[in-house]
């Protein structure tokens, strides 16, 4: 790091230390200045005087307000542009106080806007000129007088051309944050569509070798009686059919795991046989939970049993975050004919995700009720609290509601 670029970020780290060390410097600026007597109109002389006691005490007055400068640049401002119209009207010779005056001004066109600069700036130069030149000891055309209204002219247009500048580097700095956003996006929008065309490509051919599976499985079962070298034939192909679809599945999952995915689980999928162990835990985190299940020990298939056993843990989650401390949840999971429904209800006072605001978890639950052929309904209750009810069928059905065999 460069010199230049280690003092920037000091004095952005301890900018009321860097005033100080400014108005220090300004006011030593001021005091040699006050050392400069015009003794004739086209010549200076260099004169060793003391200051008058009034003009040091405004120079002292005006560096140490520029300490404050950040903060309440206005106030400074008018504070430095009184002291610097008092010695304007009572020194003589007059002390260059008004420099404190032109660095207050440049930290006001700097901060603020074009508008308010030119106010500002221009009020600021007709007090200060103006009273030079109406109240001050020398003539209204002196050059005293005239370097005033330059000198604050400068420090306006100083500030207003570096507040411009940090305006047009964060612009840029802006600008490029976005496009590298968008970068990422585009990046992250391309692997997704890739991923869900290879998650096409993976059904097309597992379905194509169950089915061959599900053929010669019926061949097998017709056949093993009366030929058994016909069916132990249909076996051979339904375990090579098999053996194919592990491997094109175990081929595409790799393509559409990255780095940083988890390792595939070795456990199988939950289930409700786990409905227990999962409200115990919410229990253990100090939810009130009831139970009522009527289900009769129906079997599910496992992409029906991982739904119902999902939903009701988003649902439970739902409730232990939104729905209040207090709040006690009911669940309920009931055999109703060729379905199985699932109810989840609180009475809790919160507000719970809904679709449109953003939330995840009602989200992924209509998209697995959606791809098991269910319905899934949510809400707030009447009297207060929520509802989450799915009805899923026990028999996975194909998109025409046939049943595959």
């Amino acid at each position: 790091m460069s010199t230049l670029a280690r003092a920037r970020c000091q004095a952005k780290a301890h900018p009321l230390a860097m005033d100080a060390v400014l108005a220090t410097a300004v006011l030593v600026c001021m005091v040699a200045g006050s050392f400069v007597e015009p003794r004739h109109r086209d010549s200076v002389s260099w004169v060793l005087r003391t200051p008058d006691p009034l003009s040091l005490l405004l120079m002292t007055l005006g560096a140490a307000a520029l300490v404050f400068r950040r903060r309440a640049p206005m106030t400074v401002l008018a504070l430095t542009g009184a002291l610097s119209v008092i010695e304007s009207v009572t020194g003589d010779p007059r002390a260059p106080v008004a420099m404190s005056a032109v660095i207050a001004l440049y930290t006001v066109a700097s901060t603020t806007d074009r508008p308010t600069t030119w106010r500002v700036g221009l009020l600021t130069m007709t007090v200060l000129t103006g009273a030079a030149m109406a109240a001050g000891p020398l003539p209204w055309y002196a050059q005293e007088n005239l370097g005033i209204f330059a000198w604050t002219g400068i420090g306006a247009t100083a500030g207003d051309a570096v507040r411009s500048r940090r305006a047009f580097v964060q612009a840029i700095r802006e600008r490029a944050e976005k496009a590298e956003r968008t970068r990422e996006e585009e990046a992250r929008r391309r692997v997704a569509e890739e991923r869900l065309r290879i998650a096409r490509d993976l059904h097309d051919v597992v379905a194509h070798h169950i089915a061959l599976v599900n053929v010669q499985a019926g061949v097998a079962a017709h056949v093993m009686d009366k030929r058994p070298d016909q069916a132990k034939e249909a076996l051979g192909h339904v375990r090579e059919a098999s053996r194919s679809a592990l491997n094109e599945l175990r081929a595409t999952v790799g393509l559409l795991r990255q780095s940083g995915d988890p390792e595939a689980p070795t456990e199988p999928a939950p289930g409700l046989d786990r409905l227990d162990e999962l409200t115990g835990t919410f229990r253990s985190a100090g939810l009130h939970i009831e139970v009522a299940r009527a289900d009769q020990g129906t079997s599910l298939p496992a992409a029906v049993d991982l739904a119902a056993y999902r939903i009701i843990q988003e649902a439970l989650t739902n409730v232990q975050k939104h729905a209040g401390p207090q709040a006690k949840a009911e669940v309920s999971v009931v055999r109703v004919g060729p379905n199985i429904e699932i109810t989840v209800l609180d009475d809790g006072s919160g507000e719970h995700e809904t679709q449109d605001g953003g939330g995840h978890g009602l989200l992924g639950m209509r998209e697995r009720v959606t791809a098991l052929r269910g319905t899934l309904t949510t809400g707030p209750r009447y009297g207060g609290g929520f509802r989450v009810h799915a009805i899923l069928p026990v028999k996975n059905r194909t998109p025409t509601g046939e049943d595959p065999a």
